[in-house]
């Protein structure tokens, strides 16, 4: 059997830089994190540093994997040639200046800063709506998620620009509802749709069970709390909105058999990614209504436990499924997927658990998170940067 080829294809697709980009940004933003939070080095614009780990978070790292993922499913849905070679190349371009640029806020003009930070979504646009407008795609209104996110980092840097944290601490969040939004959308289609592959490969009765009137109830519950946590962050609405929807979740991912998925990794990541869902939803409802400090962490089981997890989920199972390998992850991801959830249930309750040790609960979190992206650019980083094992194009 001939060697598999081996030459550089990191710019054929689109899942190939964001997501290599993605899992270096995750290693190092948090090390980076950490050092500037203990000794007080990090800034960003007169705004507390947290703002800084957060927006990063947001449009560093998690605008990286949905681009990756954009970039390589609107081809799928709509049969248009994949996005390659000087379109994608500018893209990243656009998404490595963002990051310089934010890493200089209050050190250059802010109109420049702003200026490089809100290009690459509109650059983004441009690329995904011809190929989903001609053809009627009925993932449109995916495109109005970017749009709302772009309005979202608009109010950050108003944020920035007048040191109003009010206003930055809202952007925050309402930007965590809208990826939850995409994550509700995206998730409730594929999560099912792969059990249902996977039982049926081993010849069982798949059974996997979506509800067509839950589908629109969560998705209009999920936009609903983000409606909430603009006009009434904290309020009593916002909590029972959150309790409501957390109650939609378990419902639709009770119809999924996520037990049946216990023995393949690259599946069981994603149903664990999507029960944070309910989780962190819940404890959410618990900090409003009942005033409980040990659920007060309920944004990093959102942020860490979903949106984390759930994209490292989506790029083990992509770059093996669009280079051509068999979709089964080595021990070491499994290993990973392991470290993230850990990170997860360490920042969501180890506040709770570990008061008087907030500073070692926070560095064990973080080397934890770093091992997990460390072990995902070891193994993946090959497989993204090489051509394709079947010698495809792609």
């Amino acid at each position: 059997m001939p060697d598999p080829p081996r030459g550089f294809a990191l710019f054929s697709y689109g899942f190939r830089p964001f997501f290599l980009l993605a899992g270096a940004y995750a290693l190092i933003m948090m090390p980076w994190w950490m050092l500037g939070y203990a000794h007080g080095s990090l800034s960003f614009g007169g705004l507390p540093p947290m703002y800084w780990h957060a927006h990063e978070m947001i449009y560093g790292f998690v605008m990286a994997a949905i681009a990756g993922f954009l970039l390589t499913a609107v081809p799928s849905w709509t049969g248009a040639r994949g996005f390659a070679g000087k379109p994608l190349m500018a893209v990243v371009a656009l998404w490595l200046a963002g990051r310089i640029a934010l890493s200089m806020a209050g050190k250059w003009p802010f109109w420049v800063v702003a200026l490089v930070e809100l290009a690459l979504v509109p650059s983004l646009i441009a690329l995904l709506a011809p190929p989903i407008l001609r053809t009627r795609n009925r993932n449109l209104p995916l495109l109005a998620v970017l749009v709302v996110l772009w309005f979202i980092d608009v109010a950050l840097l108003a944020a920035i620009a007048r040191t109003d944290v009010t206003l930055a601490a809202g952007s925050m969040r309402l930007a965590i509802d809208f990826v939850l939004v995409l994550i509700t959308v995206i998730g409730g289609r594929i999560v099912p749709a792969f059990t249902a592959n996977a039982l049926r490969r081993r010849g069982e009765e798949p059974r996997v069970v979506t509800r067509p009137p839950l589908e629109f109830t969560v998705i209009g519950l999920m936009v609903a709390v983000a409606i909430a946590d603009v006009f009434v962050p904290d309020g009593i609405p916002s909590g029972v909105l959150a309790a409501l929807a957390a109650l939609a979740h378990v419902w639709r991912l009770s119809g999924w058999r996520s037990f049946r998925t216990r023995g393949e990794p690259i599946l069981w990541i994603m149903h664990v990614a999507y029960a944070w869902m309910p989780l962190g939803l819940a404890l959410k409802a618990i900090a409003i209504l009942g005033d409980a400090d040990w659920a007060s962490k309920w944004q990093h089981a959102l942020s860490t436990g979903v949106i984390a997890t759930m994209i490292l989920a989506v790029m083990t199972r992509t770059a093996l499924g669009h280079t051509g390998r068999p979709l089964v992850v080595s021990r070491a991801i499994a290993v990973a997927y392991l470290l993230l959830t850990f990170t997860a249930v360490l920042r969501t309750f180890g506040v709770a658990l570990f008061p008087a040790h907030y500073l070692s609960t926070l560095t064990v979190a973080s080397v934890t998170w770093s091992t997990c992206f460390a072990i995902f650019l070891f193994v993946y980083a090959p497989i993204l940067w090489r051509s394709r094992v079947d010698g495809k194009p792609g």
